[in-house]
Parts: structure tokens; C-alpha cells; sequence
């Protein structure tokens, strides 16, 4: 069930979270929300995989 609800939360934030890796934003210009926008993406990433 833990998997299943990560996958769809990846697939929610691709739709409607920006992608800063398109936009070539380099991580030592990005601000608080921009990071947070990163982590929380790479962490709902990992625990899709998982």
C-alpha cells in the first residue's frame, strides 16, 4: 500500500511540481521553497523505488 500511494504521489508531482533539472538551476542559487521543492521530491522518488 506504501509503495502504491508513493507511486501515484511521484506521478502527481511530475503534473504539477516544476522540474528545476530542465530549467538548469544551479543548487547554489536556489532559494528555501526551491530546495524544499527538490527534497521532497527526491524523497517521495526513493520511497516509489523502494
Amino acid at each position: 500500500m506504501k509503495k502504491s500511494f508513493f507511486k501515484f504521489l511521484a506521478k502527481l508531482n511530475k503534473i504539477v511540481l516544476p522540474s528545476f533539472t530542465k530549467k538548469r538551476l544551479d543548487l547554489a542559487k536556489a532559494s528555501k521553497i526551491q530546495l524544499a521543492i527538490i527534497g521532497w521530491r527526491s524523497f517521495v522518488t526513493l520511497n516509489s523505488l523502494d
